[in-house]
């Protein structure tokens, strides 16, 4: 897996139709959908590639299903992919097997690589370790918005007729449109994660543990190099309370009913901002907010990815239609697509959130779950059933 080529922000055109910042999957998705139907993207990221990320690297049924509407349904197995058959969902001591749908485990490295590099293929331009800052919104129907971007000392505006907004929890790019805010969501939890060398567990592949406690979840996964990638979300105060994600995560497990993990202490943990958060609005002149950057809850067993590449596949026809013509209408309809397509999907895991907060709830549901395995695994496939918007092909 090669990175992508760099190109200078000096060295571009200024003329764009559609800025894209943002590289994750809903980013990369929407400039390869774009770059499809012949229409002139930048794809802006800051970051270098290929990039580890906190993430549960489990792509759900929802996710595969949004890649193979794109055209990308090989792209998961192609690097490496592996398939996901059971959860071992571990609370109060309670270790219980629950069988899982079509999901794959894929780690964020590859997988967001090769999404960038599909959009390049399908002919989007990409700058990678440069940031992009929206320019003021022009005032009545002018016909483009400025991005200003910045790599090293290098510094240029460029502008485009649409601009997506794709940059993840912590959005900077948008710091200066006053009529757009983000609150966080009142006890979200922060993220956290880390890999590790894969002699540290006895986890086959294809199994992902899930140890629920108090304060946080933590969960496990051997990825496609045999690593075990580590996932988890903890209560902030849980986090304060002395020695940070790696006594947090032991506890966890200890109190699930999982065997400690040695080396935790030693690894290279990186935290996130705090998880649940919502954007409003979703759209402004020329502009739309996708993919975590529009809001976000705690997932559970791969719902993120799908919210993020099934937002893009949503947002195309709008994009389509505002590089035509824009209204206030199409940021009407995206607010009304968003909800359809994401937010109601998300309300399911914020319930889910909010029931493992509460240890003898969720330990009575997990009995219940021990008890009938096969419900427990259609309340799993009922969360996770794809869905996808019209296609647009």
């Amino acid at each position: 897996m090669q990175p992508t080529p760099e190109i200078g922000p000096l060295h571009i055109s200024p003329c764009w139709e559609v800025v894209i910042v943002g590289a994750g999957p809903a980013g990369a998705l929407a400039a390869h959908g774009l770059a499809n139907r012949g229409v002139r993207v930048l794809l802006v990221e800051q970051r270098l590639f290929p990039r580890w990320k906190v993430c549960g690297a489990c792509l759900s049924p929802q996710a595969l299903a949004a890649l193979e509407a794109a055209g990308l349904a090989d792209l998961v197995a192609a690097q490496g992919g592996q398939y996901l058959e059971r959860l071992q969902l571990g609370i109060a001591g309670l270790v219980s097997p629950i069988a899982l749908g079509a999901g794959l485990v894929l780690s964020r490295s590859r997988l967001d690589q090769a999404l960038m590099e599909a959009a390049v293929a399908a002919g989007a331009t990409v700058l990678t370790g440069t940031r992009a800052v929206l320019g003021a919104a022009a005032t009545g129907l002018e016909p483009n918005r400025e991005v200003v971007l910045q790599k090293g000392t290098a510094r240029r505006s460029v502008s485009a007729k649409v601009v997506l907004i794709a940059a993840g929890l912590t959005h900077r790019a948008i710091d200066d449109e006053a009529e757009i805010s983000t609150s966080i969501q009142p006890h979200s939890r922060m993220g956290a994660g880390c890999v590790l060398p894969g002699e540290v567990a006895e986890l086959p592949p294809g199994v992902l543990q899930m140890a629920v406690g108090h304060g946080g979840y933590v969960g496990l996964v051997r990825i496609e190099s045999g690593e075990i990638n580590l996932a988890c979300a903890f209560d902030r105060a849980m986090l304060r309370s002395g020695g940070g994600a790696a006594v947090a995560c032991q506890k966890i497990l200890a109190e699930a009913g999982f065997a400690p993990l040695p080396a935790l202490k030693e690894a290279a943990w990186q935290l996130t901002t705090a998880l649940s958060r919502r954007s409003m609005p979703l759209a402004g002149h020329r502009l739309l907010l996708l993919g975590d950057a529009a809001g976000y809850v705690e997932p559970f067993t791969g719902e993120g990815m799908g919210w993020a590449l099934t937002s893009s596949l949503a947002a195309l026809p709008l994009v389509l239609s505002g590089l035509e013509h824009w209204d206030g209408a199409i940021e009407t309809e995206w607010r009304r697509l968003h909800r359809r397509w994401v937010t109601q999907r998300q309300r399911s895991c914020r319930v889910l959130a909010v029931v493992l907060r509460h240890p003898r709830i969720s330990w009575g549901l997990h009995r219940l779950a021990g008890s009938f395995p096969s419900v427990a695994g259609s309340m799993i496939g009922l969360l996770q059933r794809p869905a996808l918007p019209c296609s647009t092909h």
